[in-house]
């Protein structure tokens, strides 16, 4: 309690240790969005190997989760010690290259820190020193890790959507962030949108438009600001969807035939709704009105 008094009388230092908290975790993020795909990959051949009696593979006795095997250089097996694995720092001081071999490091690593601990910032200045804020940042870090998996695998894992849409609910049951009633609203609703473009665009062009990650992500985002929130994130997601889509196909040679991820413009677009919905929508309807 006295410590909590002490950031209400000193803010810096409780955004300082929101930036500390979300660089530590942006290090975590970075494990989990490289390791939990290959977790579950592992996971479906075993289970395929033993629905076809193949037998057991060596890789099936190598223990492999987020914390084992210890963080390693692909290349050369050099361990990351503690001093090398510093957020953002370590990088810089080792000049985005291995101490062992030299090989580069993906920016990627920083780049995650670095926005994992932006977006904690953010999320600690918009709702202070409450609980909102810690579970307002618990969101993000999981939308981190879903858009950024999402980018590399087109995969949104159950295993981070589904506890998180619980979480929203429960959260709601308070009313921390709406009411319980608008939160089981938006699950369904949320769900139950995604399904019906799903199914519309399959009857008529026999192609599947998205996956139903999207549909639980969306269910989630629901279920932690309720179905009012809803359109609002249809529509921001879309629009950069939309706009990035375009991009990739004018700019990069994108195959028009090629699939687009969508859970990292929902991500991007709840986040935004978490923080700023309400004060989006008034923008928008006052401008409307003129």
């Amino acid at each position: 309690m006295q410590f909590l008094i002490f950031l209400h009388q000193h803010p810096f230092v409780y955004y300082l240790l929101a930036v500390f908290t979300g660089l530590a975790v942006g290090s975590f993020l970075n494990v989990v969005i490289l390791r939990l795909p290959r977790m579950m990959e592992r996971g479906w051949r075993k289970e395929c190997r033993l629905l076809l009696e193949i037998g057991e593979e060596p890789e099936d006795k190598q223990k492999f989760n987020l914390n084992t095997p210890p963080s390693h250089c692909p290349v050369c097996g050099h361990s990351i010690t503690v001093l090398e694995n510093i957020p953002v720092l370590s990088y810089l001081f080792l000049g985005g290259k291995c101490s062992s071999c030299g090989t580069h490091i993906s920016l990627r690593y920083p780049v995650v820190e670095t926005f994992s601990a932006i977006v904690t910032l953010l999320v600690a200045m918009h709702f202070g020193i409450t609980l909102q804020a810690l579970l307002a940042a618990l969101l993000s870090w999981s939308l981190i890790a879903l858009a950024g998996i999402d980018l590399d695998h087109q995969l949104l894992p159950d295993s981070i959507t589904l506890p998180f849409l619980w979480l929203g609910i429960l959260a709601n049951m308070s009313g921390l962030f709406t009411d319980i009633n608008s939160s089981l609203f938006g699950v369904m609703a949320g769900y139950l949108s995604l399904w019906t473009v799903y199914m519309i665009f399959k009857l008529l062009t026999g192609k599947e438009g998205m996956g139903y990650g999207d549909f639980k992500l969306l269910a989630m985002l629901g279920g932690w600001m309720g179905w009012q929130m809803l359109p609002l994130i249809i529509i921001l997601s879309s629009a950069v969807g939309a706009v990035v889509g375009t991009g990739l196909i004018i700019f990069k040679n994108h195959g028009r035939s090629q699939p687009i991820p969508f859970g990292p413009y929902l991500a991007a677009a709840g986040w935004l709704a978490l923080l700023y919905g309400p004060a989006i929508m008034h923008i928008y309807f006052r401008w409307a009105m003129t």
